[in-house]
């Protein structure tokens, strides 16, 4: 096959853009000569995130419905307009042979496009409940890429394959040991270790429900590492002050996920697919706290898949500063609740999914090169 060019749009999150650049660092792999151009929505996160991976990147002005101001609407009506247009310059210009949609504003009109000018067009949904792009852009889909068991409420079952998630491969290669690990966060390799993060940016209710239990965690002889996330940082470094507690490291953010994830016995988390699919490939025990705050309440759902599996613990946002803190520490004193989490889990990880999904795309660009 002559050259390969794949355009790749979405994003808006981490969980949009992760899976993103490790496809396309997956067809990379496969193809080194692949041209890979990605279109995103101009403001958004991966504006910066696609170029700091190495890719192109070209910004739609799209943006959201607003449901609360319909005046609002013509504006964003206006930006949608524009955003195709656009993105048929955009691909009359690059000539891909195939498009792939992450979920996210952008791949709304770069799909559409694509697909208007007969350019097989691949989705991949992260999460347990379909998006809203990717529900739209099903029909003219040729294949759709899950990483959850009945998919086909939302999509067409022949489209669907099962592959799971793509994550940030060097979780998969650190190669740190826990005991190591452990040290590297100033704690004893011989205590059990808990690791919370709320995302990059932090979660509320995680934070809170820490810091009304300090005393519970001095108490515990159960190591704590907790991500504020940066847009809590100061206000928890203020609350923090004058209070000792030896066995609880605060960082706002971690640049290191792999140490972070091998140090801990439990984490506590969000249920954001990306980090649920993280989860699952590395076999850690989990506490899930869904987010409230995202469409769909898909969260939650992304979370009962798991729990009704016995491979994941959970807990509702709305009780979590009551009963996180306790549970977690029971829970990782607690040997063989671990073990049976560890394995159950374990059995519901799809390893290589960028590499799996990456073959789907280079098939189909084939296919369009054929036609």
């Amino acid at each position: 096959m002559s050259e390969l060019r794949v355009i790749i749009s979405g994003g808006g999150t981490g969980g949009h853009i992760f899976p993103a650049v490790s496809i396309a660092n997956a067809v990379k792999a496969l193809r080194p000569d692949a041209k890979i151009l990605f279109v995103g929505a101009l403001g958004r996160m991966e504006m910066q995130r696609v170029p700091a991976a190495g890719y192109e990147i070209k910004g739609l002005p799209i943006q959201g419905f607003d449901r609360k101001n319909l005046l609002k609407n013509i504006k964003v009506l206006y930006k949608i307009w524009q955003s195709q247009r656009m993105a048929k310059k955009i691909i009359k210009d690059f000539r891909p042979q195939v498009a792939v949609g992450v979920g996210g504003y952008a791949s709304g009109p770069t799909l559409n496009m694509a697909a208007a000018r007969g350019i097989p067009c691949l989705l991949q949904e992260q999460n347990s409940y379909a998006g809203v792009t990717n529900k739209l852009l099903a029909k003219k889909a040729a294949k759709i890429c899950v990483a959850y068991e009945g998919m086909e409420r939302f999509f067409p079952a022949d489209k669907i394959m099962m592959t799971g998630n793509p994550i940030r491969q060097q979780l998969l290669d650190t190669t740190i040991s826990h005991e190591d690990a452990v040290r590297s966060f100033g704690f004893d390799p011989t205590k059990k270790t808990v690791l919370i993060v709320g995302g990059s940016l932090g979660a509320r209710t995680l934070n809170e429900s820490v810091l009304q239990h300090l005393d519970h965690i001095r108490q515990s002889n159960v190591q704590f590492i907790w991500q504020t996330g940066k847009y809590y940082s100061a206000e928890i470094s203020e609350r923090m002050k004058g209070q000792d507690v030896p066995n609880l490291t605060i960082t706002d953010f971690i640049s290191d996920m792999g140490a972070a994830y091998k140090a801990a016995d439990l984490v506590v988390s969000r249920a954001g697919a990306g980090s649920i699919s993280e989860f699952c490939l590395l076999g850690k025990p989990v506490i899930l706290v869904p987010s409230p705050n995202v469409a769909e309440d898909h969260q939650t759902k992304n979370a009962m898949a798991l729990v009704n599996k016995q491979a994941a613990l959970y807990v509702k946002d709305v009780e979590a500063a009551k009963i996180l803190l306790p549970l977690a520490i029971d829970t990782a004193k607690d040997d063989a609740k671990l073990q049976s989490l560890h394995e159950n889990i374990l059995k519901m990880a799809l390893p290589n999914s960028a590499e799996i999904i990456a073959k789907e795309v280079i098939k189909l660009a084939h296919s369009r090169i054929e036609n």
